[in-house]
């Protein structure tokens, strides 16, 4: 990336897989699960999605599509969820527009009992999940809890970001033929 580019008051030029005019996607910090990943407007005013004009709307959504189909497609997921926390009170922590891309599988699929999950989260029933997951090596996995993720290195992320650039171009590429 040739200029800065800033998550809120992060800088996360380094973690920047694509960039559109006025948009980006970003390899997450503390992603859920593989594959984890945020779509992002570039102006850092724009805290909620009120805030974008119709022409960083119109390339927001672009971008949101575009790497929800890329993420898809290089993680093999069966399904995707893309959520948008639109104000501190729906639960968003970083003040700017973001929208989180999360593959999502068949082996471990929890649908929308994924928010009666969350609302009744507790570390006992984490623990019995933890020890069903290992038990069944992952084949009935649910994301980890908040505090049991852990956040990755700068070097680690700016890898994962330069892998997703190469891939993102063949993908890209695959789609003109």
């Amino acid at each position: 990336m040739s200029s800065a580019v800033y998550f809120s008051k992060f800088l996360v030029t380094n973690q920047v897989f694509y960039k559109s005019k006025y948009s980006f996607a970003l390899v997450n910090l503390k992603p859920l699960v593989p594959g984890h990943v945020l779509v992002v407007p570039l102006r850092t005013s724009a805290i909620e999605l009120t805030d974008l004009t119709n022409e960083e709307s119109v390339d927001f959504f672009a971008t949101v599509r575009l790497v929800n189909d890329f993420i898809r497609f290089h993680f093999k997921a069966d399904s995707m969820n893309i959520a948008i926390q639109d104000g501190p009170e729906a639960g968003q922590t970083v003040p700017h527009l973001h929208t989180h891309i999360i593959p999502r599988y068949r082996a471990n699929n929890v649908g929308d009992k994924i928010y009666k999950l969350l609302d009744n989260w507790n570390f006992e029933a984490w623990a019995e999940r933890r020890d069903a997951y290992i038990k069944t090596r992952g084949e009935d996995s649910f994301a980890k809890p908040d505090d049991q993720r852990v956040e990755r290195t700068v070097k680690d992320l700016a890898q994962e970001a330069q892998q997703l650039r190469e891939s993102l171009v063949r993908f890209q590429a695959s789609k003109k033929s």
